[in-house]
């Protein structure tokens, strides 16, 4: 998602379209004035590959940080499992991006047990990518979640959970894929 400045002035209309949504909720999302690329990050995906936000051009995506010792990263789990195997499909997914540090087969243990099956397994073990998400004060603590859109700009960002199954959510992201 290699999304420039200017490149980002075409998601404008969807920044517009999501700023009366952000209630309820959703009413702590921080929606973008003005869209921008959001920081270069990399990560492992479901196989181990490296991956990166470009991985998912032409797709928007809501990406969620999250850890098992986070309390509240935990309780909203099952609210984007929710999310996902509603309106996931060719033109979104939720990437929820694990970042524990120490035991790497936790994260994987902890989805399984408690039912989340519509998420696909994203890690960051060695940390980086909180640490560069730190830097651009896109986190203060977890959990985060931004949204990017299909033209690989960030439209919104959430510092804290929210309830991302509720109807204020899913009609928020509809907005974001500009669906009905």
């Amino acid at each position: 998602m290699a999304a420039g400045v200017a490149e980002c002035r075409a998601s404008q209309p969807v920044a517009e379209r999501l700023k009366p949504l952000a209630r309820g909720e959703v009413a702590a999302v921080g929606v973008s004035q003005a869209p921008k690329p959001p920081p270069a990050i990399s990560f492992a995906g479901p196989d181990g590959q490296a991956m990166s936000l470009a991985s998912f051009k032409g797709k928007t995506i809501l990406v969620n940080l999250w850890a098992t010792w986070c309390v509240p990263c935990r309780e909203e789990m099952p609210a984007l499992d929710r999310l996902q195997a509603e309106l996931g499909g060719p033109d979104f997914q939720v990437v929820a991006i694990n970042v524990d540090t120490r035991n790497r087969e936790k994260p994987k243990a902890w989805l399984q047990e408690n039912g989340i099956r519509n998420l696909a397994y994203h890690a960051d073990p060695e940390g980086k990518l909180l640490q560069v998400l730190q830097k651009s004060g896109h986190v203060v603590g977890l959990p985060t979640t931004f949204v990017v859109d299909a033209l690989g700009c960030e439209v919104a960002l959430l510092k804290g959970p929210a309830e991302w199954a509720s109807s204020d959510a899913v009609a928020f992201m509809k907005a974001a894929l500009n669906r009905p």
